[in-house]
């Protein structure tokens, strides 16, 4: 398993190095630029130049990205050309914010899509299968910015019983588990539909493969209880195609975090990142860009490792 997780890790760094090098040229060849948004129109063209000289723009594109990435293999991901603070030290500032939204929706798309697809499944084309199906297809169907501001107009202009947005500080004297609770619910949710529709027609298709092979009609006349030998021996192998979807989910909630933490004036990692390509901040974007591939990079591969826990057939010798 050591030698497998350590040719995936080498076989990730061509993968890295692609992914920065299409990131970079494409936010180069974008309209505008970092000194453009903060120009004042009666600039000289000489001051102007000077701006780019010291943001180091001045300089051929692929001169630009080298410098990039050898300063960033050194482990120095630039200096914000709008904050003018390093870009680490914004990323572990909203980092946490992050992980604890993708973290709470993770849990409320796999806490419940498990149990709904399994019960979808068991009683196949019924009103439980139908109902299931429809909300699947229609979690599916909604976009989360419209999701998001739905959610805050009932929850929080109508019914006024849950925050609009914003997060308390844990620092905070008023600040407590409670309240943190009601600032994640709404984001949490608007964040984890699309995938608990998506686990649920997946774990739902799993598990009518599995509930119908002939070691499950043994464990049934060995006399074994229906939920003993749906969750002992039918969830553990009907798991394995679900699990490679949530490796691949990963993406999807770093991703759609970009969106729910605008909407929700969240202060994550998403919103930075936004906030970055409105000002053209191209030291932020490029190390929050690298930094969620190396988490897609991480989740398949700790998928890959989940395989061999439930599946003890997988050799990855």
């Amino acid at each position: 398993m050591q030698a497998y997780i350590v040719k995936r890790l080498l076989q990730a760094i061509p993968l890295l190095f692609g992914i920065t090098l299409v990131s970079f040229f494409i936010m180069y060849l974008s309209p505008g630029g970092p000194t453009d948004l903060a120009m004042d129109p009666k600039i000289k063209p000489e001051d102007r130049e000077k701006m780019m000289a010291a943001l180091g723009l001045d300089q051929p594109p692929w001169i630009q990205y080298l410098n990039w990435l050898f300063h960033f293999m050194q482990g120095d991901w630039g200096t914000s050309f709008i904050r003018k603070v390093p870009v680490m030290d914004l990323i572990w500032e909203r980092l946490p914010q992050t992980l604890l939204l993708m973290g709470t929706s993770f849990c409320f798309a796999a806490l419940l899509s498990i149990p709904i697809g399994i019960l979808a499944a068991k009683r196949k084309n019924s009103w439980v299968d139908y109902t299931s199906t429809f909300f699947a297809f229609l979690g599916l169907a909604t976009p989360n910015f419209w999701l998001g501001l739905l959610l805050v107009m009932v929850f929080s202009v109508y019914w006024n019983i849950l925050p609009a947005g914003g997060i308390s500080s844990f620092l905070s004297a008023d600040s407590g588990p409670l309240d943190q609770l009601k600032h994640l619910i709404l984001p949490a949710i608007t964040l984890g539909t699309a995938d608990l529709a998506g686990l649920t027609r997946y774990t739902r298709a799993s598990m009518l493969e599995v509930l119908g092979q002939n070691y499950m009609q043994t464990a049934r006349a060995k006399g074994m209880r229906e939920w003993m030998v749906i969750y002992k021996h039918g969830l553990r192998n009907g798991l394995i195609p679900v699990i490679t979807v949530f490796g691949l989910s990963l993406p999807s909630f770093f991703g759609g975090a970009v969106i729910v933490e605008k909407i929700f004036s969240y202060p994550g990692i998403g919103l930075l990142f936004l906030d970055a390509v409105f000002q053209r901040d191209y030291p932020v974007i490029m190390a929050i860009t690298t930094f969620s591939a190396m988490l897609v990079v991480l989740g398949n591969l700790l998928a890959d490792i989940l395989y061999t826990t439930l599946d003890p057939r997988i050799d990855y010798k």
